[in-house]
């Protein structure tokens, strides 16, 4: 087979419909809409979720939860991901967000316990989880709260 040889499978393209081109076509006169009414009109139908009037469901169900508009919101990371650093790195946010550990400093950074630390490092952040704090100071490394 050849470049100039290829072509779809047999039945793959399937031509669109052409609406409201005579009767012959089997789509004119109404254009496969059926007679009158709300859905036959042009820029007719109703909204999606529209229940002809009845209360709809989103409106039936009772409100849950609460969203607080102050919480803060922060990038986290897990100490192991620490361990692409050389021994002596001072790490702040703007290194993590230069390396793309973190895509968005947000409300600064929080450093979780998970995983295991095998560099000497300081780490400025916004906030550790005693784990990571333990595991850093463990490992020979500084911890800053920035």
């Amino acid at each position: 087979m050849k470049l100039h040889e290829l072509k779809p499978a047999a039945g793959a393209k399937k031509a669109p419909k052409r609406v409201g081109r005579g009767t012959g076509s089997g789509l004119g006169r109404n254009a496969g809409k059926g007679e009158k009414g709300q859905k036959a009109r042009s820029g007719g139908g109703v909204r999606p979720g529209f229940e002809g009037g009845q209360m709809p469901l989103y409106r039936r169900l009772p409100k849950r939860g609460f969203t607080n508009i102050f919480a803060k919101d922060y990038a986290e990371i897990n100490v192991e991901r620490l361990n692409i650093f050389e021994d002596g790195t001072e790490v702040t946010p703007e290194l993590l967000l230069q390396k793309g550990i973190v895509k968005k400093s947000k409300n600064g950074v929080k450093v979780l316990g998970n995983g295991e630390l095998q560099k000497n490092i300081t780490v400025k952040a916004a906030k550790f989880t005693k784990a990571a704090a333990e595991k850093i100071e463990a490992a020979g490394g500084k911890v800053e709260v920035i």
